[in-house]
């Protein structure tokens, strides 16, 4: 039943997950730089804005004019969404020196603070869907990992206690079946979505695979995954070695 379920608007990745998201989830984005996590949780905001479902993106490690301008090449992005407040790019380094945090290095109370911002302002826009980018740049500014530890535990409390279905993206370094670079964010989250790559005969193709998602039943299987202009993030199965260099070469 759709109605139960945040559709990402990409058909196949909802297929595998047998409708979309469960409503209300908070699923990890993670995989190495350049893997695709932003691109795919723009689609997904974008998607839903189209559908008249508001969304945030909150933002920590690029600046505004960096993120609208890698967008303009993709046939998902609409500046019209963004002008009529249907999506919402947010700077929290901006909030965080309008609040007079250092924007560099957080306290427990720093940290939480700008954890309150957030809930406030997705409560105020009354978004239904949330994207914060990225999780590991903001534990990143706490500095012990106990620190990091209670505050993904006070997310992950204030992203149940929200009326949205969140995507958290996760760096994890590159070749490695990594989660988090805290190993604790996964067990917040109600969802994995894991972004890799394999290399075949020099070429290094993204994957991606559904390793969690609570509420629903979904395929574990990985598949081979494709951003292009038109169509942004799609995923179709991994064909062998030779159908690669078939599908790069058109």
């Amino acid at each position: 039943m759709t109605e139960d379920y945040c559709q990402t608007g990409i058909e196949e990745l909802d297929y595998q997950m047998s409708g979309g998201i469960p409503l209300g989830n908070s699923v990890l984005v993670t995989g190495c730089s350049g893997s695709g996590k932003t691109t795919l949780c723009m689609q997904f905001l974008f998607n839903g804005a189209r559908n008249n479902e508001r969304g945030a993106f909150f933002t920590i490690t690029e600046p505004l004019f960096k993120l609208t301008k890698n967008l303009e090449g993709f046939h998902f992005y609409d500046k019209k969404l963004i002008e009529s407040g249907m999506v919402n790019i947010i700077d929290l380094r901006i909030i965080s020196e309008r609040l007079g945090l250092d924007t560099e290095k957080y306290t427990v109370e720093d940290a939480g603070a700008l954890l309150d911002i957030l809930k406030d302002i997705a409560d105020e826009l009354e978004v239904k869907r949330l994207v914060i980018d990225s999780i590991t740049a903001l534990c990143y500014r706490l500095q012990t990992r106990e620190m990091i530890r209670d505050f993904i535990f006070k997310l992950g409390t204030s992203l149940a206690m929200m009326n949205c279905t969140t995507l958290l993206t996760s760096e994890v370094p590159p070749q490695t079946f990594r989660f988090s670079q805290y190993e604790i964010e996964e067990f917040i989250s109600d969802g994995i979505i894991f972004l890799g790559d394999i290399e075949r005969k020099g070429d290094l193709i993204r994957t991606l695979q559904v390793v969690k998602m609570r509420g629903t039943s979904h395929t574990r299987t990985k598949f081979s995954m494709n951003i292009s202009a038109d169509r942004g993030i799609e995923i179709v199965p991994l064909l062998k070695a030779s159908d690669f260099e078939s599908l790069l070469k058109h």
